[in-house]
């Protein structure tokens, strides 16, 4: 009898070929049915149902309630584990697709419908396997709720997902994926160290004093104020953090007045910060604090700041990426392969499992090979390339074993 590790590529893909129809049909169904973080109830249940149908042990109602952990059994002391985020994000869909969103101002912009389907398809195909021999290591497969600002991952380590208290033996490596569309059909990269940043949000209330815009002496201007704040938040990335650390303060709401003729009293400011170290992470925080409340008063005006930390930094283990790269450049060949030189200022919640154990979190390439481009993450064209599920699949099972 063949062990596991040593089935042949081709073996591996004639069962992934075979089930691929049906993952698509899937993929198409969770992408008409999204459902934004923590009300992932249907997902869930499609995933119990499909985990169920191949008799793969699993465990729902984690991380809220819709959280779900399935494992196999394995030879080694510890597993490996295999992560898919699988909610959606409040975007009215513009695909045009057949099996568009059937829920308006919700779609799957971020591919999360793809990265649950190739999780649930490795999790076929090594069932599959492991009826033939047991698998060199147990496997753990963590489809986790809210990625897309809800801290999912953050609950699931909570839980127990990754320490074996929930099911299975405590994990020893993980790994996730994140569709990409910068990147090639089913091309793979990763890279050792911050692959994404840590993502942090503030709230700014500048509190003047009000009255006629026609007399702006007799008040305390916020707006005037807001717009001194954010110019010179921007010199806390370009004078208070080394270059090669880098960073990010960035404002995107401003929120004020009521009419033309009024200064009014109040002015709320809205942004995130982003860093790839902890050094930098902690001078921006204070930047955003220190900052606002000196020039609102040197106008007049005060600053009220509201910090909120959010996803550390995603992190990647050396030698797991390492790993990653060679098994990959083995199994799908070198011109398949592409290491990030940079990290990505986005966030990812995977940060969290990356605090825990050894992780590497790769991208697959979704641009297809016809086009220069295609539409990025969270834009409302965007749609998980179905091309690139076998890959992601087939990286998932070789991880595993």
């Amino acid at each position: 009898m063949t062990s596991s590790t040593q089935v042949s590529s081709a073996d591996l893909r004639e069962r992934i070929q075979s089930i691929l129809p049906e993952l698509i049909e899937f993929r198409h169904d969770l992408h008409r049915h999204p459902e934004l973080m923590y009300e992932e109830h249907r997902t869930s249940e499609r995933v119990r149902e499909e985990l169920a149908r191949t008799d793969v042990t699993f465990v729902g109602d984690l991380a809220g309630g819709t959280g779900v952990l399935a494992n196999l059994p394995g030879q080694a002391p510890q597993a490996i584990g295999l992560r898919a985020d699988m909610d959606a994000l409040p975007i009215h869909e513009q695909t045009g697709a057949e099996y568009a969103s059937t829920i308006d101002g919700k779609m799957h912009a971020c591919g999360h419908d793809g990265h649950t389907t190739i999780l649930l398809g490795a999790a076929r195909v090594l069932k599959g396997l492991s009826e033939q021999d047991e698998l060199p290591r147990p496997v753990t497969f963590l489809f986790q709720p809210a990625e897309e600002g809800g801290a999912g991952g953050k609950r699931m380590v909570e839980d127990g997902c990754l320490d074996g208290r929930v099911l299975g033996p405590s994990i020893e490596r993980m790994y996730g994926l994140h569709g990409w569309p910068s990147m090639t059909e089913s091309v793979v990269g990763s890279r050792p160290g911050p692959l994404l940043a840590a993502a942090d949000r503030f709230d700014i209330e500048i509190r003047g004093v009000g009255g006629h815009a026609a007399m702006p002496h007799t008040t305390a201007d916020p707006i005037s104020a807001a717009a001194a704040v954010i110019t010179t938040l921007q010199q806390a990335v370009s004078r208070r953090i080394d270059p090669v650390l880098g960073g990010v303060v960035s404002v995107t709401v401003i929120h004020s007045g009521s009419a033309f003729n009024v200064i009014p009293d109040n002015c709320m400011i809205q942004g995130t910060v982003r860093a790839l170290y902890p050094e930098a992470r902690e001078t921006l925080k204070s930047a955003v604090h220190d900052i606002p409340r000196a020039v609102a008063s040197s106008l007049g005006c005060e600053a009220v700041v509201d910090y909120h930390d959010g996803y550390p930094v995603t992190r990647n283990d050396e030698s797991t990426t390492e790993a990653f790269h060679q098994l990959a450049r083995n199994i799908l060949g070198e011109d398949r392969v592409e290491p990030l030189e940079f990290p990505v200022m986005g966030g990812e919640d995977f940060a969290y499992y990356c605090e825990k154990v050894p992780s590497c979190f790769f991208v697959l390439g979704q641009c297809p090979p016809d086009q220069e481009t295609m539409p990025g993450l969270h834009h409302p064209a965007f749609d998980f390339n179905d091309r690139t599920i076998a890959t992601g699949v087939e990286m998932f099972c070789r991880l595993a074993m």
